[in-house]
Order: C-alpha cells, then sequence, then structure tokens
C-alpha cells in the first residue's frame, strides 16, 4: 500500500502560487514544478496535479470544476446508497410475499 501524505490547503494554495508566480523564470512550467516541489518536499507528480485542478478551476484549462466533481462524487455515493437500499427492499418484499403464500388458512 502505498503511503499517502496529506498536505493542508495551504501549503497546496502557496505551491500552485509559487509556481504560476514563478514560471515565467524557468523554460517550461514543468521544470518550475520541479524545482518548487522539491522545496516543498511533495513530488513533481503531485504538484502537477494541483496546478492543473487550480488551471480548470480559474478557467485556464478546461474540465471539470472542483466543486462540481465533489458534487459528482456525493450524488454518486447517495445513489449507491439508494439502489443498495432498493434491493433489500424488494428482496424483503419478495420473502414476506413468499411467507404469505407458504403460511396455512385458517
Amino acid at each position: 500500500m502505498k503511503n499517502q501524505i496529506s498536505y493542508s490547503p495551504e501549503v497546496q494554495e502557496r505551491a500552485v502560487r509559487l509556481v504560476f508566480e514563478r514560471q515565467k523564470e524557468y523554460e517550461s512550467q514543468w521544470s518550475a514544478i520541479k524545482s518548487i516541489a522539491s522545496k516543498i518536499g511533495c513530488t513533481a507528480k503531485t504538484l502537477l496535479i494541483w496546478v492543473r485542478r487550480a488551471e480548470t478551476d480559474q478557467g485556464i484549462r478546461g474540465g471539470m470544476l472542483t466543486a462540481d466533481r465533489e458534487r459528482l462524487k456525493a450524488l454518486e455515493r447517495e445513489n449507491r446508497e439508494l439502489k443498495r437500499a432498493n434491493e433489500i427492499l424488494r428482496k424483503a418484499s419478495a420473502y414476506f410475499a413468499q411467507a404469505e403464500l407458504d403460511r396455512r388458512p385458517k
């Protein structure tokens, strides 16, 4: 299992801000990301994900906004729970209907 280090939102925002401010000093955005990531203590891939997410949220890059992505995840989770509950109710209904048919009349 991978070790996941959780960075605070403040650290993420600061790192992304540094990339945006300093990327002109480097030959490419990737070289800026590699340099800043090593100073902050995260991997370049992690910082790249943060930068791409920030670009999407700011409208620089196309894609789904973070708030929309979180809302979609919540709706998908709720949908799974409702499907599970419906399946339980369907099975319980079938069980009790069968029990009613198996009962001897008085």
